[in-house]
C-alpha cells in the first residue's frame, strides 16, 4: 500500500506540475500582450503629451487675443458712449432751435396776415415771405458769439 500511495502522490505532484506549467505558459502569453500594450500605451501617452502642449500654446494665444479684443472693444464702447452722449446733446439743442424757429415763424405769420387788415388801404402790403425774412433777420441779430441763437 505504501508503494501505491507513493505512486498516487507522485502522480498528483506530476499533475500539479503540468497544471503549473500550463498556468505559467498562460501567464507568459498575458505578460507578452501586456508588454506590447505597454509600448503602444507609451506611444499614446507621448502623442497625448504633444497634443496637450500644442493645446496649451493655442489657449495662451487665445487668451492673448481675447485680452486684445477686450481692450479694443472697451475703448470702442467708451468712444461710442461719448459719441451717443454728444449726439443726444446736439439733438436736444437742435430740438430747442427748431422750437424757437417755429415760434418765430408763427409769430411772424399773424403779423403778416394782420397788417393788411389793420393798415390803411393806401399802405403797401407786406408779403408773408418778407415777414419771414424780417423774422429771420431779427433771429440772426440775436445770435450768441458761440454761434447758437438766443
Amino acid at each position: 500500500m505504501s508503494h501505491s500511495l507513493g505512486i498516487v502522490i507522485e502522480s498528483l505532484v506530476a499533475a500539479l506540475l503540468i497544471l503549473t506549467i500550463a498556468y505559467c505558459m498562460l501567464l507568459n502569453s498575458r505578460l507578452k500582450r501586456l508588454k506590447a500594450d505597454e509600448q503602444s500605451l507609451k506611444a499614446t501617452i507621448g502623442e497625448l503629451i504633444t497634443v496637450t502642449e500644442i493645446a496649451e500654446r493655442a489657449i495662451g494665444g487665445l487668451k492673448h487675443t481675447v485680452r486684445d479684443v477686450n481692450e479694443n472693444l472697451g475703448s470702442q464702447i467708451a468712444a461710442a458712449t461719448a459719441l451717443a452722449d454728444q449726439l443726444k446733446a446736439q439733438l436736444a439743442e437742435s430740438d430747442s432751435v427748431l422750437r424757437r424757429l417755429s415760434r418765430i415763424a408763427v409769430a411772424a405769420r399773424p403779423l403778416a396776415d394782420a397788417e393788411p387788415a389793420a393798415a390803411a388801404p393806401d399802405a403797401p402790403r407786406v408779403s408773408a415771405a418778407r415777414a419771414n425774412a424780417a423774422a429771420a433777420q431779427a433771429f440772426a441779430e440775436r445770435r450768441r458769439p458761440d454761434g447758437i441763437a438766443a
